[in-house]
């Protein structure tokens, strides 16, 4: 199988080497950067979620004793996240490679207007050929350092897959994928190479593992890939110490655990925007727009709405429409009705004038509209 577009999530098991010392090792971070320039330079679409803020942070402050409280925890990512990007940063400037950061938390995603803004910004990301890193955002956010929620990572690495709409999710740790029970312990453990379905006897399977400096485990790479394979997305559980692991499952071989996508990614965000249960509102369109979006696979730009019905905020689902009542498709737009009420039938350019701010030139754009 083909993947163009990849999330790589780096556990701090793996960035730190498995020690006790929890300092970042840079030889195995340089061995998975040279490995995603590979890719990169392939003409592939690259975005990585890396743990290792706090560990870095420990490392930097020589502070080796465990301490549990969430306060002192959150220094840590504070000091420690400029220490990790700039790791990042060297390792990819050798390979000509520009990087950019960002930090989520739980409540930028479920917010519709953070969800698109957080979706917008990675994309152009990717179309520009930039190399985004993502990290729970620890300093502010407790639910990732609490183990209840994203769990080191593993879960918002597959909303990010959801985010872009991502092709392959590979989980990178310290083990070679799902086993049939603790491989630490029972030696007749056996690797599980494929899972064609996330059951009651998978989930009592991960139970067993859970890491011993981060937050996750696999009960959350379970979970994390129930969430990307049902967002179109395949989804590969790996030691990331394997020589050029990345390369090769980005090239079809069989590698740690895999998890093969419950649907396209088409028919996830079809069933999503067309379910109805999504749509806020109506926007109406001209021929020329209509023909645009139809044939051409184009944006909606505001000069091509003639009307709107509805009451819809910026981030809502709408349906469209040509002036036949011809349901031409649904998108996440980028105005809210107030909005597109004034500068509709407008062209791009005067939307900062006719408003006073601008959220871009699109009304919808492509990558946020899907087209019957």
């Amino acid at each position: 199988m083909s993947y163009q577009r990849i999330v790589a999530k780096f556990g701090t098991n793996l960035l730190t080497g498995g020690s006790d010392s929890d300092r970042l090792d840079l030889e195995i971070m340089a061995s998975l950067v040279g490995q995603i320039a590979k890719i990169h330079h392939q003409g592939k679409e690259v975005i990585i979620v890396s743990s290792g803020a706090i560990a870095a942070g420990r490392q930097k402050l020589g502070l080796v004793k465990e301490r549990e409280d969430i306060p002192f925890k959150q220094v840590l990512a504070s000091v420690g996240q400029s220490r990790l990007m700039h790791a990042y940063e060297q390792l990819f400037s050798w390979h000509d490679i520009t990087i950019a950061q960002a930090l989520l938390t739980k409540a930028d995603i479920s917010d519709r207007a953070g969800y698109l803004n957080a979706r917008n910004t990675l994309l152009t990301l990717l179309e520009l050929g930039v190399i985004c890193i993502v990290n729970e955002n620890d300093v502010v956010a407790i639910d990732e350092i609490e183990g209840i929620a994203f769990g080191d990572n593993d879960n918002l690495s597959a909303m990010v897959c959801n985010l872009v709409d991502a092709d392959l999710l590979v989980l990178l740790t310290d083990i070679e994928g799902l086993y049939s029970a603790d491989p630490h312990y029972d030696p007749n453990a056996r690797l599980i190479s494929r899972v064609d379905k996330i059951d009651a006897e998978i989930e009592r399977i991960a139970g067993y593992a859970f890491s011993h400096h981060g937050t996750g485990g696999m009960r959350t790479k379970i979970e994390a890939a129930r969430l990307a394979t049902a967002s179109g997305a395949t989804v590969v559980i790996a030691n990331g110490k394997e020589p050029d692991v990345l390369l090769r499952i980005v090239n079809g071989e069989e590698i740690g655990t895999l998890f093969p996508l419950r649907v396209t990614k088409l028919e996830s965000k079809k069933r999503w925007l067309l379910s109805g249960l999504a749509s806020k509102g109506k926007l109406i369109l001209d021929t020329g727009a209509a023909r645009a979006i139809k044939k051409q696979g184009k944006s909606l730009l505001p000069a091509g709405i003639v009307a709107i019905e509805g009451n819809f905020q910026r981030g809502d689902t709408v349906d469209i429409f040509d002036q036949e009542n011809n349901h031409l498709g649904c998108g996440i737009v980028n105005y809210g009705s107030n909005d597109i009420n004034i500068i509709k039938g407008a062209h791009s350019e005067k939307i900062f004038s006719l408003l006073g701010y601008e959220y871009g030139a699109e009304v919808i754009h492509r990558n946020n509209m899907v087209v019957l």
